[in-house]
């Protein structure tokens, strides 16, 4: 019993301890630095739509160590809101459900986005050749399954999640991990707004 509470009270710490990581850095964006991989997430986007049946956040992420590489499958990224964890949809299930992708991407290229680029994300590189749900158009390249990071380049990627019912002032959390090595993880609280 007493192992326990032991176990428990560090969780606790470790939960304190990353929410106290996260930044806000206003217009909806959030930074957290304290993982082995760097995340900045924009929630604008669910900000001004929270009854969307899918929403989507814009994920930035990098190796904290530059000369670690770090591959992140689609598969191994989660949100967990109110204790309960949520996988992000296939990329077929998504256009089967929801047509909303090209307005989204338009939306959010509209938005202010002075907030994420004064963040850590300025001096990283981000090519946009791959992500995990590009939209839907004779342009677009094919949905990538893994965002790979080294050195200064990044890995910038809009993230689905099934709409659970997000409220004003709901917190969420979206955790990363490494493909290979589940111990390089990051994560990122977000304050819906």
């Amino acid at each position: 019993m007493k192992y326990l509470r032991i176990l428990l009270a560090a969780l606790v710490l470790v939960t304190a301890a990353n929410a106290e990581a996260t930044k806000d850095l206003g217009l909806g964006a959030f930074s957290n630095e304290s993982g082995a991989i760097l995340m900045a997430v924009d929630a604008a986007l669910v900000n001004l739509d929270r009854g969307s049946p899918y929403v989507m956040f814009v994920a930035f992420l990098a190796s904290r160590d530059q000369s670690q590489a770090v591959t992140v499958a689609a598969k191994d990224v989660v949100m967990v809101y109110k204790g309960q964890e949520y996988r992000m949809p296939s990329v077929k299930e998504l256009r089967s459900e929801y047509q909303g992708g090209i307005r989204d991407v338009n939306f959010y290229e509209r938005l202010g986005k002075e907030g994420i680029w004064s963040s850590w994300v300025r001096f990283y590189g981000f090519p946009e050749k791959s992500n995990f749900f590009p939209p839907l158009n004779l342009s677009a390249p094919l949905a990538a399954d893994e965002g790979y990071m080294f050195a200064n380049k990044g890995f910038l990627t809009p993230l689905y999640f099934k709409n659970p019912g997000f409220a004003k002032g709901d917190t969420l959390t979206i955790k990363v991990r490494d493909k290979k090595n589940p111990e390089l993880t990051g994560a990122c609280d977000v304050v819906l707004k």
